[in-house]
This record gives structure tokens, sequence and C-alpha cells, in this order.
């Protein structure tokens, strides 16, 4: 295993950040693009009704709030500013799970009995499988967010996602490795989005030949010395780390107290801007598989995002495309189904579009959103880091096999 880790911290961190590689759609603003509108798929006039549900308040309140600002981008991007669609105005509900899926699920059942058709949003993969179910029970359009579990992919005809998967974030990082042999450890928070990157991990590694151990962590703790511990205990050859949350930065301080740098390389997601002084020196360590930043393209749909999002007062970062990319999903299911959930299903399924990161693909047989991922590092510029662009692995290289619908 050791060549292994060794080519992977080398391709890493031997040339920089993300390159978002797309290009420009083949209409201004996407919304020409997107087909006729109105309660029948062709006649304007009349509303089509969307609910968001998404971390307002909660632990990923950050990441919520990056969906939120990408989601109006991404419809006024589709719209050509209009917020409407032949007619037909897209007018957005929000609701705030608050990181909790009873709160998720009441909201979409109060949402759901008022006859909306469509709903959207989380960060939470747990509140992302809920939604699902009351998605497959009622048979509304489920567009998901920034949640990343890969249960969400195949799950039932009426679910879609905006975002990548964990098999997308790990098949990033097993496309650049050789050997296959060696061990690595998973270290993660016991919940959906950690247990979702160690199966993917057992998936793509593991299927390649290497031990896969764990080191699942509560989601509740906040003290991580041990843990840290138990992996350098595990004598990895490689250590994939998946977590989220504002308790990062000390479980990355924690990895460095305990020497874990100096056991194995460590690969791990790029998380948003906010996270990146929090690595402290261990960011020069850590080997980055990246979903999405926006300095690292340079095409139209991602200059409008940019633009959107800053005019609006915000800041375009991680999970921002992820909004986008449901606003340009809604616009084009309101475009080509009207109000018919079945009509809005068949206007999605195989729909290939120019979204920020590019070409990207809905796949027909199980809605994963098929698309390019990137590997990045860290530098320091002056007081501040800032990601730089390694590779860009195209979207077939890191696809997940074809789930199964129920």
């Amino acid at each position: 295993m050791n060549a292994r880790p060794v080519r992977l911290l080398t391709v890493l961190t031997a040339t920089a950040a993300l390159t978002l590689s797309a290009c420009a759609p083949s209409t201004d603003g996407g919304g020409d693009d997107s087909g006729g509108g109105g309660d029948d798929g062709g006649e304007g006039g009349g509303t089509a009704q969307v609910g968001i549900i998404y971390s307002e308040t909660g632990p990923l309140a950050a990441y919520g709030e990056q969906y939120r600002q990408g989601l109006e981008a991404g419809i006024d991007y589709a719209t050509d500013g209009t917020g409407e669609v032949d007619g037909t105005t897209i007018e957005v509900e929000y609701r705030d799970d608050a990181g909790n899926p009873d709160t998720a699920v009441a909201a979409a059942k109060d949402l759901i009995g008022q006859d909306y058709r469509i709903l959207g949003g989380t960060v939470v993969s747990g509140i992302a499988t809920a939604m699902a179910e009351q998605a497959a029970q009622n048979e509304v359009l489920y567009i998901s967010g920034p949640a990343a579990t890969d249960a969400i992919t195949g799950t039932n005809e009426f679910t879609f996602r905006s975002g990548r998967q964990s098999y997308q974030d790990v098949a990033t990082a097993g496309a650049m490795l050789d050997d296959s042999s060696g061990k690595v450890v998973v270290l993660a928070q016991d919940n959906a989005f950690g247990q979702g990157n160690l199966a993917a991990v057992e998936a793509v590694l593991g299927a390649e030949g290497a031990e896969v151990a764990s080191v699942l962590v509560p989601e509740d703790a906040t003290e991580f010395t041990g843990f840290a511990r138990q992996v350098v205990d595990e004598e990895p050859d490689l250590i994939f780390v998946a977590w989220a949350g504002a308790t990062a930065g000390n479980m990355w301080q924690s990895l460095t107290q305990q020497n874990v740098f100096d056991a194995a390389p460590v690969v791990t997601g790029l998380a948003d801007s906010a996270t990146f002084a929090a690595y402290g020196d261990a960011g020069e360590q850590i080997s980055f598989l990246s979903h999405y930043f926006p300095g690292a393209t340079d095409n139209e749909v991602n200059q409008a995002l940019v633009d959107s999002v800053t005019e609006a007062g915000g800041t375009p970062d991680l999970f921002t495309v992820d909004g986008f990319v449901a606003g340009q999903m809604i616009v084009h299911a309101v475009a080509e189904g009207g109000d018919d959930v079945d009509g809005m299903i068949d206007a999605l399924e195989g729909w290939e579009f120019e979204g920020p990161k590019g070409t990207t693909t809905v796949r027909e047989g199980d809605h994963a959103l098929v698309q390019d991922m990137f590997t990045a590092r860290l530098v320091q510029d002056g007081d501040t880091w800032v990601p730089e662009v390694i590779d860009t692995v195209p979207a077939d290289e890191v696809a997940p096999p074809e789930a199964s619908g129920e």
C-alpha cells in the first residue's frame, strides 16, 4: 500500500486548485432552453409552488444558507431573471428543518397537504432519506440538496439529487490510485453522512483490494484525542476523513496533536471556505478531493452563479452550486412538465445540461447526477488559505454504479 498513498499525495499536492470544466449554455441564461411551462407543460399562467426544506438553523445552517443563495441564483439564471417560465411564476416557500428529520417530515407533510408538488432541499443525509420516503408515499417530486448519502440515488422514481454523492467523493481519490493493497482507515462522524462515506470507501477502495477499517465518532462529540489515537493505533497506510460541521477545527487540531499526519497520508473532502483556516498547519499536509469552489472555473454558467450571489450580498461557496443546479432542475421540470409530477419526472430523467461544473447529466435509470469532480490543495496567501486546482476527474470516471429504484 505504501506506493499507493505516496502517489496520491504526490498527485494531490503537485499542482493547483479545482478546474470547473464547464461550457456556456446553448441559449442565453438558460430560460429559453427550458421549453414551455404552465399548468399543462405548454401553456402559460399560474404558479408553480416549490417547497424548500433546508437548514436555516441547526449545526449545518451555514451550508443551508449557501444552498439557498445558490437556489435563488439558479432560478434567476434559468428564467432569464424573470422568475417565470412562459408566464408560470416559480414561487418558493422556505421551511427550516433545523437539522432534525422529524421537523423536516412535518414540514413536508404540511406543504404536501397544501398541494405542493415540488419539494427540495436539505444538507443532512438522514433528512434526505426521510424526505425521499415522503416523496414516494405522496407521489411528489423531490430534488435533494447537498446531502451526500448514496442511499438517495435510485431510492424511488420521485427522488432526484442536485449535488454529488459519497461514492463520487471516494472515487475521486480512487481514480488516482495505482496500488490496490494496504489498509485504509476511515475517520468519520457516526451519522448517515459518515456511514455513507465508509460504505463508499468499502465499495470503491475495498473492491480494489484494500483492507478498510473505521473509527466512527459520535456526532455530538467535542473531544477527539482518543479517536485520533485510535486512528494511529490502526497502523493505516492511508487515512480518509469524512467530516462536516462546526467541530471540524477541533478534530483537525486533535489529529495534529496526536501526530496522525506522521502515521500515513490523509485525504479528505475540501469543505467550505470558513474551514480553511481551521486546518491550521495541517492544511499543507492534507490531500483534498473537491466537489466545487467558486474560483475554480471560468465559464459562463459559473460566472452567472458568482455574479448573482455576490450582487445579492452573499458569498459563493462549496454548496452554492447544489442550490444553483436545483434551481435549473426545478425550472426545467416545470417548463416541460407543468404541474404534472409524471411529466416533471420524464423531463428530468436523462436531461443533460450545462451547469457551473460543466456538462451535467441526470442519469435516467437511477437519477444519479453525473458530474466532474476535482482534486485540490490549500496554499497560503498572506494570512489566508486559498484552494488551487490540481486536476479535473471526468464525470464518467467517478460515476457511481447504477442503482435500482423501487
